[in-house]
């Protein structure tokens, strides 16, 4: 399938004036009690920009957002694009401990907050914690929130028009916090030339277009949420629905009354709604995408015989290389459910030994992506940033993975660490690093065990004085609950290995 070239907008502020020049009356959210157009998206981007330059943001400044999936983010985001800054986003499951760790690392200068999101208050969590860079915390709704736009109206639309159209393609506009294997936060710096490339590319192989009504139950803070649900959407100037919470009755009810045409998830989503569907109507589906290793292949017959779409896409990608592999409209079962599809155009792949010698066909290694949605690097981190990306700009993905002979590529093996938990990446590292600030807690392993509810989970073994009650009552009240050990192990010491580490498999066969 070829795919149509990107406009030549170059940066994001540029390419939403163009969609509200050429789509102003198309509704791009739709929300339960709010509905906006392209030309009021623009207009309240602008309100937004006006704000934040009142406030002192500089192009190249970050600016964070800690939030459900709302209208409120989706202004918010396009109007500190406009402003030449850089989103940094929170996820609602973070934990202050979590949040204040990134809002230090990125130096984000102003914090957006739905405060009372799940009866949670954001602000009290970030008590106590020292945020040298924070000039400006924004609860939406309320007088703080109507200040801040009315302070904004004091700068001159006109100065904020240029503001929005000096920025550049090259120009930062997202950091995303991810963990990695290291333990502390590092963030994917994402450039605006290269996110409008790969979601227009994206956005056209699962053939989202204008008149799709499209739900986004990935949370914004999540690559696949902002960039393929809240950027992707203004891009073909499609409908989005934000979804704050996933609730299978809930989204079928919206499936019904707003003829919902195409949406995205994991597999256990899906499985859900599945359970939920009779009696259902969902003939308005259309295209379902599906972004896992793999599929199962009951999961897409069901999905075409029950819920009636025409047809299901799986992919792989991760927040360094942006868009990395997508199943086509036109391909079998047995592709979507046991691969990951075919590079996206402008993207490489490889496989290689530990050598870094390439592999052949059906030869397994780790997977490398070359191209344009290589990451430039993660922010003030020369030195992982080189540990990643290779001085020819190949990403080392650390997953293991095989290429068949008409490119598709198999996820083998997650990263060696790494487990997901209730389809979030749950990376050992960083929920060590979290226990160890546990009162009691000396020193912490942790491996990803199965479980039942949520596939994966956190097993932590942990020496000092602390009882495993304790441990997992202060992970609750500290951590997001996906990295809440589900078991906790006291221990006297942790095994070590030749090398002086930690021996993780002297550990799982202990739990085995």
């Amino acid at each position: 399938m070829e795919v149509e070239p990107v406009p030549d907008w170059g940066t994001i502020p540029r390419m939403l004036r163009d969609r509200a020049r050429t789509h102003g009356a198309v509704e791009v959210v739709l929300a339960d009690d709010e509905a906006l157009t392209l030309a009021a998206l623009r207009e309240r981007a602008a309100r937004v920009a006006r704000g934040l330059i009142a406030l002192g943001v500089e192009p190249g400044d970050r600016v964070a957002i800690w939030a459900p999936n709302t209208p409120d983010w989706v202004v918010t985001a396009y109007g500190l694009w406009d402003a030449g800054a850089a989103v940094a986003p929170l996820s609602t499951r973070f934990r202050g401990i979590e949040a204040a760790d990134v809002l230090r690392k990125t130096g984000a200068k102003v914090l957006f907050v739905a405060e009372g999101f799940m009866d949670t208050s954001y602000l009290a969590m970030l008590e106590g914690h020292d945020l040298p860079d924070l000039q400006a915390v924004i609860p939406y709704g309320g007088e703080e929130w109507a200040a801040f736009l009315a302070r904004g109206a004091e700068v001159a639309a006109e100065e904020a028009e240029r503001r929005a159209l000096a920025v550049a393609p090259g120009d930062l506009a997202e950091i995303m916090a991810t963990s990695g294997t290291t333990g502390a936060p590092k963030g994917v710096m994402l450039q605006h030339w290269q996110l409008l490339r790969g979601y227009w590319d994206w956005a056209e192989l699962v053939t989202l277009r204008e008149g799709d009504r499209y739900p986004v139950i990935a949370p914004f803070s999540h690559g696949f949420g902002i960039n393929a649900g809240l950027l992707a959407s203004v891009l073909r100037a499609a409908t989005m629905m934000p979804i704050a919470l996933f609730q299978p009755d809930r989204l079928l009810d919206l499936i019904e009354s707003r003829r919902v045409s195409l949406i995205a998830g994991a597999p256990a989503m899906f499985f859900k709604l599945l359970d939920e569907l009779p009696g259902r109507d969902v003939s308005s589906l259309r295209v379902a995408i599906c972004g896992a290793a793999a599929v199962p292949s009951e999961l897409i017959r069901r999905m075409l015989a029950e819920a009636g779409v025409e047809r299901m896409i799986n992919a792989y990608g991760l927040m360094e290389g942006t868009v990395v592999s997508m199943t086509r409209a036109g391909d079998p079962v047995d592709v979507v459910a046991g691969t990951t599809g075919r590079a996206v155009p402008g993207v490489e792949l490889r496989i290689v030994d530990d050598e870094g010698k390439d592999l052949a066909s059906g030869e397994r290694g780790e997977i490398l992506v070359g191209g344009y949605g290589v990451m430039p690097g993660y922010w003030k981190d020369p030195e992982r940033t080189a540990e990643a990306v290779d001085a020819d700009g190949w990403l080392r993905t650390g997953d293991i993975g095989t290429l068949d002979e008409a490119g598709n590529l198999t996820i083998v093996d997650r990263k060696k660490e790494m487990f997901i938990a209730n389809g979030f990446n749950a990376y050992p590292a960083e929920i060590e690093a979290l226990l160890l600030r546990c009162p009691g807690v000396s020193q912490a392993a942790v491996i990803g065990i199965p479980d039942a509810k949520t596939g994966e989970a956190a097993c932590a073994f942990v020496v000092g004085s602390a009882t495993p009650e304790d441990v997992r009552a202060w992970a609750r009240e500290n951590m997001s609950n996906y990295k809440v050990p589900r078991r906790v192990v006291p221990v006297e010491a942790l095994p070590l290995n030749v090398n002086g580490k930690v021996d993780k498999l002297a550990l799982r066969a202990s739990v085995a």
